[in-house]
């Protein structure tokens, strides 16, 4: 183990190993897909959780759209049954997908996993799992990885090629240190996001409530003042319903299709050949791939952009899956997969949560009679819902913003801690930085 190898992350203490990751574990490998596939596959607990690669982030597991297997099925993957503090690195996927890792949570077991994903069992005695974590998902690192995959737009490595990671190793007193400083980070970034959540639910809960089930409405029409308001704002409400287009609605209130209330953007790709990762022109987003919590990561930029969404615009799928939804970050290029939508105040907030409440309208599009679903430009203006007067909109975005930006800030300030985190992991490892000794 201690023969000198070439570290990929560059210089390191002179008192550090360089060892491959096979030197380190005591156990590499992946799964495989459960007798009966896919379409046996449930999504409530069973006692197995089958975790795949749609599953893994980076540094993060997402329990959504977790499916779970019988005993029976799990059976022949008992071999790669997983334990707290296993590490799951995708060695399959796209651009996107390939190359994500992260650890197991304790939430999920029991659990195997299906070929996609492989599994890091680091020996305790020899490495830390969160260093290593932190070393495998750093951007750097991550090139590293992609380099053993032998080409094509669908990525592959091979246990061999996971065995052969080339890995500095510093004392293992250091490894622990070196990870604790880095989860700190990952605390807070999770935090956040806990406390985003949070928020959009209020807002959501808010909208549910004027515009979906028309709370304040009803509450005056029994003659009661609606709750959680001030007088100005219970005052815009009517105190009955009239019927609309067959649908029952606030009186003075419409039925229109989006187009009367909204300008919507259909998106239109330039030539891919138009297209880098270099940071050259303005972001580009041609679908869902980089779609995040409520903001799109930019990966891609665009140098002929030809259809343009603004900051603040909500921006929606209208190619599978339709009606996935994020938030512009910046002036951006938008492709044939999205459309960018703002109502005609001007009002942001309105507008992204107006576009969550019709979900499951665009949902209706996804497979109409196509293996892809879509939504084109007539059905996504002609799609009906009920207007409320301007007024409304305006004292919705009143109280409701305030809450969008404390969200927009809590995700500036954890992709800063991200930026800061992959910053200062090759600092730690060049030794520039001292890991303190606590």
């Amino acid at each position: 183990m201690s023969k000198r190898l070439v570290s990929p992350i560059g210089k390191y203490p002179g008192d550090w190993e360089i060892v491959y990751l096979r030197d380190i574990t005591t156990k590499i490998g992946s799964g495989a897909t459960p007798t009966g596939g896919q379409d046996t596959y449930v999504q409530h607990r069973q006692n197995f959780a089958l975790i795949r690669s749609q599953n893994v982030l980076d540094r993060k597991f997402d329990e959504r759209g977790l499916a779970f297997i019988t005993d029976e099925q799990a059976h022949n993957l008992l071999g790669v049954s997983l334990k707290i503090d296993d590490i799951l690195l995708n060695i399959t996927g796209d651009g996107i997908t390939f190359s994500r890792s992260c650890k197991v949570p304790e939430s999920i077991l029991p659990a195997v996993v299906n070929q996609h994903v492989s599994i890091i069992r680091v020996d305790e005695t020899l490495a830390d799992s969160g260093y290593i974590l932190a070393y495998l998902t750093h951007p750097s690192i991550k090139k590293y990885i992609e380099s053993f995959n032998a080409g094509g737009s669908r990525r592959a490595i091979t246990k061999g090629h996971i065995e052969s990671f080339v890995i500095p190793l510093p004392p293992l007193p250091t490894q622990h240190r070196i990870a604790k400083i880095l989860s700190s980070f990952d605390d807070k970034i999770e935090l956040n996001q806990q406390m985003n959540e949070t928020l959009e639910a209020m807002a959501r809960a808010i909208f549910q409530s004027w515009f979906v089930d028309f709370n304040p409405v009803r509450a005056k029409a029994e003659g009661r003042q609606p709750e959680g308001m001030d007088a100005a704002t219970a005052a815009l409400f009517p105190n009955g319903f009239e019927e609309v287009e067959g649908r029952e609605v606030p009186r003075g209130w419409g039925v229109e299709p989006l187009s009367n209330s909204f300008d919507i953007k259909m998106g239109q790709s330039p030539p891919g050949t138009t297209y880098n990762e270099n940071g050259e022109g303005i972001p580009f987003f041609q679908g869902r791939t980089d779609f995040g919590f409520r903001y799109p990561s930019i990966r891609v930029y665009c140098m002929a952009p030809t259809r343009f969404a603004e900051e603040g615009d909500t921006l929606v799928c209208v190619r599978a899956p339709v009606g996935d939804i994020n938030l512009a970050p910046e002036k951006c290029c938008i492709g044939r997969g999205v459309a960018s939508v703002r109502h005609t105040t001007g009002s942001r907030s309105f507008t992204y949560y107006q576009m969550l409440a019709l979900k499951e309208v665009f949902a209706l599009f996804e497979s109409e009679g196509t293996v892809f679903g879509s939504i084109g430009k007539t059905d996504f203006n002609s799609i009906d819902c009920v207007t409320p007067p301007n007024e409304m909109v305006k004292r919705f975005e009143h109280i409701v913003f305030p809450i969008d930006q404390m969200i927009e800030n809590n995700e500036h300030e954890s992709r800063t801690l991200a930026q800061i985190r992959d910053t200062l992991l090759p600092k730690l490892m060049s030794g520039e930085i001292q890991v303190p000794i606590v």
